[in-house]
């Protein structure tokens, strides 16, 4: 989003909101009901100042100007008695649209911008990326929505191209701007794959620890959650996309176990497709993980909504049925019965589920408890006799499992040990004075 000055002052950016309910059959960008609330949350994210908001339901919408002809009015008088100088719609719009109406919302004092959802979301994006290759999939992305809308506006992203003895016989400027912007893509998605070799080759070392990914809609608290989990600083604001690169934390259990913990881009409904597919070296780290935290807003006014907008975009990245842990997260926020109406209401479809507040030691803990349940599923506490003179197999046990208590009387160590069944019974096969006392 754009921001322009005055005497050194910044000048905010007053939006009205629009919002079309369209049958389904328009596709995930138009079709469905409009969520102003949220798009209000993402103009604030992107720094403006929300004066108004317009709805309309329609069967489908208007080739020129998607809405329609009355309801532009009541948009025009809308903007004129707030003094917006933005609109912005809760649907994706044609350059075409768009276009219309900016002239349509025209007025002698100010010029009305128009943006769609899309737009609005690749600007925060833009916003808040930090690394380089942040920075790289942002530009990507907008690169690729905005190729489909080119009209004679990218000629001056390629400085050493054009000109005299460039332009090829008969190619129209239109033409000629496709062919830089398509050099451009070509060049941001090699980078972004050197990017992507480099990350897979650093990550290659990680192939044998248990790696756990958060993920959730944005602003869930899944850095809240990382940060009690690891103990560690992590960058926390309470907007949407407050931070777009994935950070990893290692995480120590004991001597012998650990695992990374990652936090990962926030997603949300309608996630722009060319930002899901720029972010895929992100999103690789949830597709590699072990085990997915899904962490939701518990306070939302629809968790349930949270839930299939992550849903649908992990449907792309991972398999069906890989290991995942519900959390329902911000219970802090929720009186009793609202809690109580929560658990009800999700219990039976996540019998697993946790329902906590990152925000006190409890809930962490609930939740690296969950975590430890998986990475040791496939060990078992045996508490197990070695006589004295055998020593040498206590040692084996501190090697290959987690000796929690040494006993000694005059002839026995009794061991209370963890570890891999099939770690065990190889030593039972080998060392017949190894008697088991207990096993859970």
């Amino acid at each position: 989003m754009k921001k322009s000055t005055d005497s050194n002052q910044e000048l905010k950016q007053v939006a009205v909101l629009v919002g079309v309910d369209l049958p389904l059959r328009f596709g995930n960008m138009l079709g469905g009901e409009s969520d102003l609330a949220e798009l209000a949350l993402l103009a604030k994210t992107a720094g403006a100042k929300v004066v108004g908001q317009v709805h309309q339901s329609r069967q489908k919408p208007d080739a020129a100007i998607f809405i329609g002809k009355g309801k532009l009015e009541e948009l025009r008088g809308v903007c004129a008695g707030t003094g917006a100088n933005m609109v912005i719609f809760d649907n994706e719009l044609s350059p075409a649209q768009g276009r219309n109406l900016e002239e349509a919302l025209a007025h002698e004092e100010e010029q009305i911008s128009v943006l769609d959802r899309t737009e609005l979301i690749l600007d925060i994006f833009a916003a808040h990326a930090k690394t380089q290759q942040a920075k790289l999939q942002v530009e990507l992305a907008q690169t690729q929505y905005m190729l489909p809308r080119l009209t004679k506006l990218w000629s001056h992203l390629d400085r050493h191209a054009g000109g005299i003895g460039t332009r090829g016989p008969g190619e129209t400027q239109l033409e000629t701007d496709r062919r830089i912007v398509g050099k451009r893509l070509s060049r941001l998605k090699s980078e972004l794959k050197n990017i992507a070799e480099s990350h897979k080759v650093q990550t290659s070392r990680r192939k044998e620890q248990f790696k756990v990914a958060l993920v959730g809609y944005t602003n869930a608290g899944k850095s809240t959650l990382m940060k009690a989990i690891s103990g560690s600083d992590v960058f926390i604001q309470d907007k949407l996309f407050a931070t777009l690169d994935a950070t990893t934390r290692r995480i120590e259990i004991d001597e012998r176990h650990q695992f990374l913990l990652t936090d990962t881009v926030g997603f949300i409904k309608r996630l722009p497709h060319n930002l899901v597919e720029s972010f895929h070296a992100t999103l690789q780290e949830v597709a590699d993980a072990d085990l997915l935290i899904h962490v939701v807003d518990a306070s939302d006014v629809s968790p349930a909504t949270q839930i299939s907008a992550v849903s649908e975009v992990l449907a792309s990245i991972v398999e069906e049925d890989h290991p995942t842990v519900m959390v329902f997260n911000k219970t802090d926020l929720l009186d009793e019965d609202a809690r109580q109406d929560v658990t009800a209401r999700f219990r039976g479809d996540y019998p697993e589920a946790l329902f906590i507040s990152a925000l006190d030691g409890k809930g962490p803990a609930e939740v690296r408890g969950a975590i430890e349940r998986v990475l040791f599923s496939g060990e078992k506490i045996y508490k197990l006799q070695v006589p004295l003179f055998r020593m040498d197999i206590v040692a084996v046990f501190h090697r290959t499992g987690s000796v929690f208590e040494e006993e000694h009387n005059e002839k026995y160590c009794t061991v209370t040990v963890r570890l891999p069944e099939p770690e065990l019974n190889k030593l039972l096969g080998k060392e017949p004075e190894i008697k088991i006392l207990e096993k859970s």
